[in-house]
């Protein structure tokens, strides 16, 4: 995806919103923008 691994890791570990979408570190808890703690790691495969 990315051209080199540091830019793939930038990309691909967040973790998202499931209220909000919004993105998040890798290491939270909470949601940043909206306070839920509805949070899922991004999917790091391609959907076909």
């Amino acid at each position: 995806m990315a051209r080199f691994p540091e830019a793939e890791a930038r990309l691909l570990n967040v973790k998202v919103c499931m209220k909000c979408n919004a993105r998040n570190a890798i290491r939270a808890t909470r949601c940043r923008k909206c306070g839920s703690d509805e949070l899922r790691a991004k999917s790091r495969e391609r959907k076909a």
